[in-house]
């Protein structure tokens, strides 16, 4: 276990840690214990009660969150002729095909979120180990494999998130800053827990939802109550 300094413990004793707390309440410590320097971010980690093992009982999907995460992502698209026009259009920060590869291949990650048309992704396949690694690889599932590219980059920086199991049997998402109000993480909370809801997999049996914390950056985590939720 880590060896908190005396400011992170001072601010755990707001919390009681055998307590779990309504959504807003909880909210609202990670609010009252982020104490550093910078616009902290607002965490959520979900236990879920499925085996990550199982290929059937993969949970991913994305939400985009109503009131955004307060960081703007920087969106790569690789694209060609009309289609990467259109990404320019749109408000994608690195548009191109193979000049884009290459650079990433010499070891350039400048970007937050990868969009590619269907016809590059042959192309693009070439950066698996390298994209993969980082979890930057386009996927049709999360959306970031389309012709439809407006779509793709004004979601991604309207606060479109990905969310994805873990090998713990974990989803950890951020749904804000702490410089947030309480509406608006209440409401983006609120989306993400319906889209993870929307995402369970058929063949998970029992509790699906085992356990719930939100944290900021720097702060310590407070337990949300799970009857609240469900």
């Amino acid at each position: 276990m880590a060896d908190h300094g005396k400011r992170y413990k001072e601010l755990a004793k707001l919390i009681d840690a055998e307590a779990t707390y309504e959504p807003a309440q909880a909210l609202e410590l990670v609010k009252q214990t982020a104490k550093a320097k910078f616009d902290e971010t607002v965490d959520v980690a979900v236990r879920l009660g499925v085996d990550p093992k199982k290929q059937d009982q993969n949970v991913r999907g994305v939400v985009v969150l109503p009131h955004g995460t307060g960081k703007t992502q920087t969106v790569l698209v690789f694209a060609k002729g009309e289609k990467a026009k259109e990404a320019e259009a749109a408000g994608a920060d690195f548009v191109g095909d193979q000049d884009l590869i290459t650079k990433i291949q010499q070891g350039w990650f400048e970007f937050d979120v990868c969009v590619a048309t269907p016809d590059m992704m042959a192309e693009v396949g070439k950066l698996g180990r390298l994209l993969g690694g980082k979890g930057l690889m386009p996927n049709p599932k999360a959306g970031t494999v389309t012709f439809d590219v407006t779509k793709a980059v004004n979601e991604i920086k309207a606060g479109k998130i990905e969310f994805r199991l873990d090998k713990a049997g974990q989803i950890h998402a951020p749904i804000g800053k702490v410089s947030f109000d309480d509406t608006k993480l209440n409401e983006n909370f609120k989306a993400l827990i319906d889209a993870l809801n929307r995402a369970k997999p058929a063949s998970a049996k029992g509790v699906y939802m085992r356990n719930i914390a939100v944290s900021s950056t720097m702060g310590p985590s407070v337990r949300v109550n799970l009857q609240a939720i469900r």
